[in-house]
């Protein structure tokens, strides 16, 4: 039996994320997600490594626009076939998509009257990547799958989905392959959550996989103790608001804006922090939250019960949620403090920026980081203490007062992977690859694996491929 793997994106850098399956005559795309990083947009303008209609299924980990965020193009390229994932994850993945597919669009027009206007080009087509009707085309191959149920590939290939726990619908990915009296398993993390965090269930603990990747985002960190998140929230808030300025939080629309709305709406009921108003100032995090309020199925017990007693955890007074351009405009003509939840999580485009351009000169305000900020990004470059930063095609002085909490991330860190891992310790598997982490986080936690294992580890580079025997 011969099973070839290919590492086509989050290999040494955590965005991007591709992996290729060729067994028993299939080939089988696990994600097909967007590169983020600003040393690797190019990529997302390549041609596919394979040409997409050769390609017999897609294998869909969870919505993040890193990992399903080129299905337009793969099907504007001539992909056909089905992709598979949770209902919640399709559910999420088309409003994300076509959120995606409207952005580009959007970008494209408003960087052709910039360019123009400087007289100069850019080092990428001024095109969108795809647009929101490419987008509505990926809708029909969705092929909504079921946590535990195997799903028959072929005759010889099927894949199991178990819940990952890292955002609504998300899933580890498991291919079992027959094959010349043989058996093997491939095991593909996709992101790994944290066991006992607020909203979702744990991720699920597997006892053995001949083959494993996983990935490393925090595979070098620790995260500071969850206990200590609500106390710093509070600080933070209540730190600013004396001050008289907004607290500015970039984040993703799926999973962290409900993770804040649950902790806001904890302090509130404690009164913890002041009746500051707060603004979820992103359409796509709106519509996400409904899905979320629809699978009550997937929450833990303390949410679940709260469901069942009709009180949404991600409601509270104070909270307002903007859909429209003209009332998110309205927000930044407010006299008072206000705390302002808007996209994207990495400030790489969206409602934020325009937030960003009119508080991070402002000594009172704080931009409160709370997701993980990819290398070449905006919000890295924020968090890493640059003194002044572009955005939408000016350059501001950083004054606001910035702070990052890992608190809240969704992704496990060094020890909670190693945790999450040690069940195979009975059945070690043939060979671990680490993906999805920056190359130095990668590397950092390949040797600690090995150290603690004993396992062979390996940290493949992109385009790297390999034949599981």
């Amino acid at each position: 039996m011969r099973i070839k793997l290919s590492f086509l994106g989050a290999a040494r850098n955590v965005t991007g994320s591709r992996f290729m399956v060729e067994a028993d005559g299939l080939k089988v795309l696990v994600d097909c997600g967007l590169y983020q990083e600003r040393d690797f947009l190019k990529r997302n303008w390549d041609p596919f490594p394979v040409p997409p209609a050769e390609l017999d299924a897609v294998l869909l980990t969870h919505a993040h626009l890193d990992h399903c965020g080129l299905l337009p193009k793969l099907v504007r390229e001539g992909f056909a076939g089905r992709i598979y994932c949770t209902r919640a994850t399709a559910e999420i993945a088309r409003i994300i998509l076509l959120d995606a597919g409207h952005l580009q669009e959007e970008d494209a027009v408003y960087k052709l009257k910039r360019h123009g206007k400087e007289g100069r080009t850019g080092p990428y087509p001024v095109v969108p990547l795809y647009t929101a009707q490419d987008a509505r085309s990926v809708f029909p191959l969705f092929a909504p799958v079921d946590y535990c149920q195997p799903v028959a590939l072929s005759k010889r290939v099927k894949a199991l989905f178990q819940n990952a726990g890292h955002v609504i619908g998300a899933s580890i990915i498991t291919l079992h392959v027959k094959g010349d009296g043989q058996y093997r398993t491939i095991l593909f993390s996709g992101d790994v959550g944290r066991a006992n965090m607020p909203i979702l269930q744990d991720p699920a603990v597997l006892d053995h996989a001949d083959y494993v990747l996983v990935e490393s985002t925090y595979g070098g960190r620790l995260h500071q103790d969850t206990e200590d998140v609500l106390a710093r929230l509070a600080e933070i808030i209540v730190g600013t608001v004396k001050a008289g300025g907004n607290v500015i939080i970039p984040s993703f629309a799926l999973e962290r804006s409900q993770d804040l709305l649950y902790h806001l709406n904890k302090l509130r009921v404690s009164r913890r922090i002041p009746d500051v108003k707060v603004f979820l100032d992103s359409p796509m995090a709106i519509s996400i939250t409904k899905v979320f309020e629809e699978h009550p199925e997937l929450f833990d017990q303390e949410v679940a019960r709260m469901m069942s007693q009709r009180m949404s955890p991600f409601g509270f007074p104070g909270l307002r949620m903007t859909q429209t351009t003209e009332e998110s405009k309205e927000i930044n003509t407010m006299a008072e403090p206000v705390i302002v939840i808007a996209g994207s999580g990495m400030c790489t485009g969206g409602r934020i920026k325009h937030h960003l351009a009119n508080n991070i000169t402002r000594a009172e305000s704080t931009i409160l980081f709370v997701g993980y900020q990819a290398a070449g990004t905006l919000g890295r470059t924020i968090v890493d203490g640059a003194r002044e930063v572009r955005i939408l095609g000016k350059t501001y002085p950083v004054k606001a007062r910035v702070e990052q909490m890992g608190g809240f991330s969704a992704h496990a860190d060094r020890d909670e992977l190693r945790q999450w891992l040690s069940g195979m310790e009975e059945r070690p598997p043939r060979k671990v690859f680490v993906v999805h982490g920056e190359s130095d986080s990668a590397e950092e936690f390949a040797s600690f694996l090995r150290d603690k294992t004993g396992w062979e580890v390996n940290v493949p580079a992109y385009g790297d491929r390999v034949t599981l025997n």
